[in-house]
């Protein structure tokens, strides 16, 4: 492979891939392929983006779970500002990880990348004072296709880092904050997902 490092099934998930891109730096500064078909091809990864998407959020706010019922995307995240903890949550019901969770640290600075396959719930939780996240995705965006799983579902069990907070059997971001004392920051609509028990799968 000419410009990437692929780490594949990562966290024992099949299809779950982290990348890394080669970074060439000096006193200038640095220069780096984001993305290169050509290399994700000889990887092994075959995939045709469509659509890109950038998003920015503030310390303590958490997006997410969330995924696609009818038109379900494979997407390549990753961020370019910032720390973020990205988890995504296996929906493959024929998967022999079915319910397993994995999280990754995406930060400016290491530059990796996060290939999440069709069939999982995706989000993520800012840990910097500012994110700006960047992802791309193999089908373009459908209205009112999107569903979404409790953050906190306890038969999950994602171990959110530097979050404290009690469990209330909801998705509430009540009673939830950063070590720091940033209280948990989540959209009304994420507050109301159902655990996986009471949620869609594939």
């Amino acid at each position: 492979m000419g410009q990437i490092t692929v780490e594949k099934n990562v966290g024992g998930i099949e299809g779950l891939c982290v990348i890394t891109p080669t970074v060439h730096g000096d006193n200038r500064g640095y220069f780096m392929e984001t993305y290169n078909q050509r290399d994700m091809e000889e990887a092994g990864i075959n995939i045709v983006f469509v659509q890109d998407n950038q998003s920015c959020s503030t310390k303590g706010v958490l997006r997410g779970l969330h995924f696609q019922k009818q038109f379900p995307q494979t997407k390549l995240v990753r961020v370019i500002r910032g720390i973020v903890y990205d988890v995504v949550v296996d929906l493959r019901r024929d998967s022999a990880t079915f319910g397993k969770w994995h999280g990754e640290i995406l930060t400016a600075e290491n530059h990796k990348q996060f290939l999440i396959p069709k069939g999982f719930a995706h989000g993520f939780l800012v840990l910097s004072d500012i994110a700006e996240f960047c992802y791309k995705c193999d089908d373009f965006y459908h209205p009112n296709d999107e569903g979404g799983l409790a953050w906190n579902d306890p038969a999950i069990g994602i171990a959110w880092p530097e979050l404290t907070g009690a469990y209330n059997g909801t998705a509430s971001a009540e009673g939830y904050a950063l070590a720091d004392g940033t209280p948990l920051n989540l959209s009304e609509r994420d507050q109301c997902w159902k655990t996986l028990a009471d949620s869609h799968t594939f």
